[in-house]
């Protein structure tokens, strides 16, 4: 009953707003279980994927959206559970691997939607980037659903990081054909099988969504620009305080 209410008030408010344009919307099932698999370039992506839906998408979210305190947390708790999310504690990166994937099961045995982004993160350049094998691929075949990948279109550009006040412009949401991958059940345990699943749905999103593919993880990438930009800085500092320096002596 809330997921209901908060899809139709905001649901329709995004879309009145935003007007998202949608593409294969055929390919999702009237009713079964099924994995939708998306690039992720935005925190808007779990609000304007089940907008556009007329069945429930579940995701899953840090427990810390579910646990805080105070009024504010309340409230941001009654907002997650309302957009149909599913609290996952991230304590600990194997324990929380596990919760996952057990939650994701759970929403599959009531033969629901379940929603991943394959990548683990929002990719920090728009481009996609190479998906984490552990998590989707473990789903599919320990519950035999079809995984339909999903590309998000230009959610990025709506509230690029440091703008409080989105952009109203028409994002899009394109959705690709049902994968099948019951021919590799009973073998969830091969990490080279993990890969080979992992690989074809990324390869099937980034044919929807038309993005740069990077083989490398996007956790990666973010470590690597926090790196940079830290040396840039450190580097400007350096530079400053030389300048200075060189002044300080030229005065005396």
């Amino acid at each position: 009953m809330i997921y209901g209410a908060m899809k139709v008030s905001l649901g329709g408010s995004l879309k009145l707003a935003f007007r998202p344009w949608v593409e294969g919307l055929e390919h999702i099932p009237a009713e079964g279980p099924a994995i939708l698999a998306s690039n992720h370039l935005s925190f808007s992506d779990s609000f304007f994927l089940p907008a556009v839906l007329d069945r429930q998408v579940t995701f899953i979210a840090k427990a810390e959206y579910f646990t805080s305190p105070g009024v504010k947390g309340k409230l941001t708790a009654a907002f997650f559970k309302g957009v149909g999310q599913l609290p996952v504690d991230r304590s600990g990166a194997r324990g929380a691997g596990e919760a996952a994937i057990n939650s994701a099961l759970k929403v599959l045995e009531r033969g629901d939607l379940f929603g991943i982004y394959p990548e683990g993160t929002r990719s920090p350049d728009g481009r996609l980037y190479r998906g984490k094998p552990g998590g989707l691929a473990r789903v599919a075949l320990l519950s035999g659903a079809p995984v339909i990948p999903v590309a998000m279109i230009d959610t990025e550009k709506i509230q690029p990081p440091g703008k409080v006040v989105p952009k109203l412009m028409r994002p899009g949401i394109r959705i690709g054909e049902p994968l099948d991958f019951t021919r590799y059940m009973g073998m969830e345990s091969d990490r080279f099988i993990h890969r080979s699943v992992t690989d074809q749905v990324m390869y099937e999103i980034m044919k929807l969504s038309g993005q740069e593919y990077v083989d490398i993880y996007a956790t990666a990438a973010k470590r690597q620009l926090a790196e940079a930009e830290k040396a840039e800085k450190a580097a400007a500092e350096r530079t400053g305080g030389d300048r200075g320096g060189g002044a300080r002596t030229r005065r005396r």
